[in-house]
């Protein structure tokens, strides 16, 4: 917001001047104020980069933990399997 002040004064001679002031808020501070609210977009960008990068190597490592336990129990049910047929083998 800018204010107007105007001031008149007369010399000895009878003459009038005029001086016109403007006075502002301080509102000029806009490119500051447009350059800290970039940074923090391009800031929050990187971290939400960052993290959700984290979070695929955590899915993959749950995901490589889930297989691994799915080959043992595979293994399990053929020994399984194995040790059956052998008890059949041996009470025939």
């Amino acid at each position: 917001m800018a204010e107007e002040r105007i001031t008149e004064t007369e010399g000895p001679s009878g003459q009038t001047h005029t001086h016109t002031t403007v006075v502002t808020d301080g509102g000029g501070r806009g490119g500051a104020t447009w350059l800290i609210v970039l940074l923090v977009i391009v800031l929050a960008g990187i971290a939400v980069w960052f993290f959700s990068g984290m979070r695929g190597s955590e899915t993959a490592k749950d995901n490589a933990i889930a297989e691994a336990a799915h080959d043992v129990g595979n293994a399990a049910d053929k020994v399984g399997d194995a040790a059956q047929r052998a008890a059949d083998k041996v009470g025939r």
